[in-house]
């Protein structure tokens, strides 16, 4: 059942021939499949073994994220259910072929190779298909600025419609209110979500305090990433 030994020829013969139509031990992914047989190699197959460590090196790439593929991990004995083989031609193969050879199986033989290539191929380009459609993470941060004005007599209704009229892509104005500060004086705490590629607080501060009627300076009262 299974690979058997990877650290024997028979078990890297077993692990070579089952990945000669894969590109994963299960599924068009890496997974915990992946990472427990990858687990259970010590180093990189030989190169005669040119499937089993063509899958080999492409798991190693993954470095830190190997144990951190998807699905549920199973024993070692419990993936590798292959039953056809897939020789590695040497580059001094020879054409010769022996008397008793049976043409039409050497034919099949050949057929079965380019039915397992198109497979192979089709099988990646589904997963690159499905790579590309997850969509990408977009980092956000939520920003609260506290809007001081000049003095009690600062319209604040044209100092909040000044400050919302900041506009740009990757910017969003969300709630606020009104927070005295002291001798009829009242300060505009706002908050904002931006996306952090998009928008920094050097330029809503700088955006903000050009309205120099109404604003006397701005202050970063909270910074989060969402």
């Amino acid at each position: 059942m299974g690979f058997g030994d990877l650290k024997t020829d028979a078990g890297l013969k077993s692990l070579n021939e089952y990945m000669s139509t894969r590109s994963y031990v299960e599924g068009y992914e890496p997974s915990q499949a992946d990472s427990v047989v990858f687990g259970g190699l010590s180093t990189s197959p030989p190169a005669n073994y040119c499937h089993a460590k063509r899958w080999f090196e492409h798991i190693k790439s993954f470095k830190t994220q190997i144990a951190k593929f998807p699905g549920v991990k199973k024993t070692l004995d419990s993936y590798g259910t292959a039953t056809t083989a897939s020789k590695c031609k040497p580059a001094d193969d020879s054409d010769d072929d022996d008397d008793d050879d049976d043409d039409l199986d050497l034919f099949g033989s050949d057929e079965d190779d380019e039915e397992r290539q198109k497979e192979h191929k089709k099988r990646i380009e589904e997963y690159n298909l499905k790579k590309s459609k997850k969509p990408a993470i977009i980092a956000k941060s939520n920003i609260i600025l506290d809007v001081k004005p000049w003095d009690d007599e600062t319209d604040m209704a044209k100092l909040e419609e000044s400050v919302r009229s900041v506009s740009c892509d990757g910017l969003l104005w969300g709630a606020s209110k009104f927070v005295a500060v002291g001798y009829g004086i009242r300060k505009l705490q706002i908050t904002c979500v931006v996306e952090d590629d998009k928008v920094g607080t050097d330029y809503l501060e700088e955006e903000i305090t050009k309205f120099e009627d109404f604003v006397q300076s701005v202050d970063i009262v909270a910074f989060n990433k969402i």
